[in-house]
């Protein structure tokens, strides 16, 4: 890493330079980066429009102030909102993240690197309205850097043990690719990461009990929103704070990350692009993915021996220590937010329904009294191996299994997952299923003859990467 120098001050912060280097710089070459950006973004613009089936969600949308939209400003894709970009980018973020099955990355911290679209989508809509030549390849290159700053941060930096949420990282590199978009120069880049760190940080608290709520579902949201609003200051010229990290006692360090400064395991290129993992299949938290899968063996199994969730005795599950502090919760789960980050919920349902959708983390489903039933039976317990794996770079398993003991006293095969669908060592199974559940929920929001005209765009590379930003997302206007 190199600095540079301000006059009359410390040279700036090297992770700060490194970013701006990296987004200046590099150049994806890797043509896995390039589609797996496309599958991506596909994805994450499935799950805003299922998201906006939800009233809890759709009430955040729209102008701070009723009334103040923007000529040429950003559109919210499956909605008829014209927003500034500030605004905009917190609303399509929100809307990506609402229902936690957009994808994911799991290291020292976790997150959801997808959540950056969020501020890329609403910036170069937005400049592409008011006549900047950018197409949809500069939206998937800025998507591809944002998802690496935010991952390769997280291999070896873990916000989440000083009690920081994984936004911090979604503020940082949608800070850095928001830059670009706007065409900063390099002192202006600078100035404008410095100011993330500047910034409080927003707290974990929503995301555990006895505070579990919808907060961690437009955290993200309002992080890229942050972010196209520090970008937009750095623009007009206003200073930046060259050692925000390392400056004693005041920087970031000392102040939020108990005096250690960031640790890196490999440059910034394109390996986190390429190795996200995708909820295909379920919209459960990460690192219960694998779990529900095994359960749902299970309860096929159980449905041939003519048994069911009631002949069930004990469950128990193996797990690695990140399910442990994120997701094992015992006792009321007070809202869909808590529900969704319950392993044990998680599994309850699909033994009983067979099945695990969006709607079943609301109330009318949880009310069921066969869930916290069964709940109160399941047991996780950390496999050190399972823990070790997770960790390893050549696996980055996400494992779990499951063994049931039934009343009568036996107790079945253990059902074992290590790689749900969306891991890299299953992709070629999980595109498939990726794109039917892109068409699904394009389903939600237009009629077949528009279906038809995204599909023939998205699903065409080349195609797609041509494309003006505005034109591609007039598409998804209704």
């Amino acid at each position: 890493m190199t600095s540079i120098a301000v006059q009359g001050r410390a040279d700036w912060d090297e992770v700060l330079v490194a970013i701006v280097d990296y987004v200046e710089r590099f150049e994806p070459r890797n043509e896995l980066a390039w589609h797996t950006a496309r599958h991506m973004l596909l994805d994450s613009l499935g799950c805003a429009f299922e998201a906006l089936q939800y009233p809890a969600c759709t009430k955040l949308l729209g102008p701070v102030v009723p009334g103040a939209t923007l000529a040429n400003g950003a559109r919210v894709p499956g909605t008829g909102f014209e927003l500034d970009p500030v605004k905009a980018a917190f609303d399509i973020g929100t809307t990506i993240r609402w229902l936690d099955f957009n994808d994911t990355w799991l290291a020292a911290e976790w997150g959801h690197p997808s959540d950056n679209l969020g501020a890329i989508l609403a910036l170069a809509d937005w400049r592409s309205r008011n006549g900047a030549a950018l197409t949809m390849r500069d939206v998937l290159e800025c998507a591809i850097k944002a998802h690496e700053i935010q991952g390769v941060l997280a291999l070896r930096n873990s916000f989440n043990q000083v009690g920081l949420d994984h936004v911090a990282l979604v503020k940082l590199a949608s800070t850095a690719v928001a830059c670009r978009l706007l065409e900063l120069d390099r002192a202006q880049s600078l100035a404008a990461l410095s100011q993330v760190f500047v910034d409080g940080q927003a707290l974990r608290t929503y995301r555990h009990a006895p505070n579990t709520g919808s907060r961690k579902s437009w955290a993200a949201g309002d992080a890229t929103s942050r972010a196209v609003r520090l970008a937009l200051i750095a623009r007009s010229g206003e200073m930046g704070y060259p050692s925000a990290l390392t400056a004693p006692a005041w920087g970031f360090y000392d102040v939020s990350f108990q005096g250690r400064p960031f640790r890196f395991e490999r440059e910034f290129a394109s390996y986190v692009i390429e190795n996200v993992l995708f909820k295909i299949s379920y919209p459960a938290e990460f690192h219960a993915q694998s779990a529900v899968e095994a359960a749902l063996t299970l309860q096929a199994r159980l449905a041939a021996m003519g048994r069911g969730s009631d002949d069930i005795a004990a469950i128990v599950i193996r797990t690695q220590a990140a399910c442990m502090r994120i997701i094992d919760k015992q006792g009321p789960l007070d809202n869909p937010a808590d529900r969704d980050h319950c392993i044990q919920y998680m599994v309850a349902v699909p033994l009983i329904f067979g099945r695990l959708g969006a709607a079943d983390y609301e109330d009318a489903v949880a009310a069921d009294p066969r869930i916290d039933a069964l709940r109160a039976k399941i047991r996780c317990v950390e496999d050190p191996q399972f823990t070790a794996d997770y960790h390893d770079p050549d696996k980055r398993s996400i494992a779990n299994a499951l063994t049931v003991t039934l009343v009568d006293g036996s107790v079945l095969d253990e059902v074992r997952v290590d790689y749900p669908i969306g891991h890299r060592r299953r992709r070629d199974e999980g595109l498939a299923l990726l794109e039917a559940k892109f068409r699904r929920n394009l389903a939600r929001c237009f009629d077949a003859a528009r279906q038809q005209r995204i599909l023939a765009v998205a699903l065409d590379q080349a195609r797609l990467e041509a494309m003006p930003v505005r034109e591609f997302i007039d598409l998804l206007v209704p």
